[in-house]
């Protein structure tokens, strides 16, 4: 599923923004509620409980989508590292085709 949602272009600082959001939404909803209806504290804090529950999901979901992304950065590297290579000489430059 990481692996689909990083091919999707979601990116792990999107995820921690969203882990953040969510705890303000979180305070938000349970002053409104507090304020708004007039079930009383506990319905306030089953609101304020209940979108506060998604953080930890979208901190978690941060932290494999940018494991994801270090796993593909390194991929490249090597294979950048790779091609370097197999196109310069022992002296690191690239052969030259003058003579042949």
């Amino acid at each position: 599923m990481i692996n689909m949602l990083h091919k999707m272009g979601v990116k792990s600082s999107m995820m921690y923004v969203a882990g953040l959001a969510s705890i303000g939404a979180s305070v938000a909803v349970w002053f409104t509620s507090n304020s708004k209806e007039k079930a009383g504290v506990d319905r306030a804090d089953r609101w304020g409980i209940f979108i506060g529950e998604w953080a930890p999901t979208f901190f978690a979901m941060g932290v494999a989508l940018r494991l994801e992304e270090n796993r593909e950065e390194m991929r490249s590297s090597i294979e950048q590292e790779s091609l370097r290579g197999s196109y310069t000489d022992t002296e690191g430059r690239i052969p030259s085709r003058a003579g042949v």
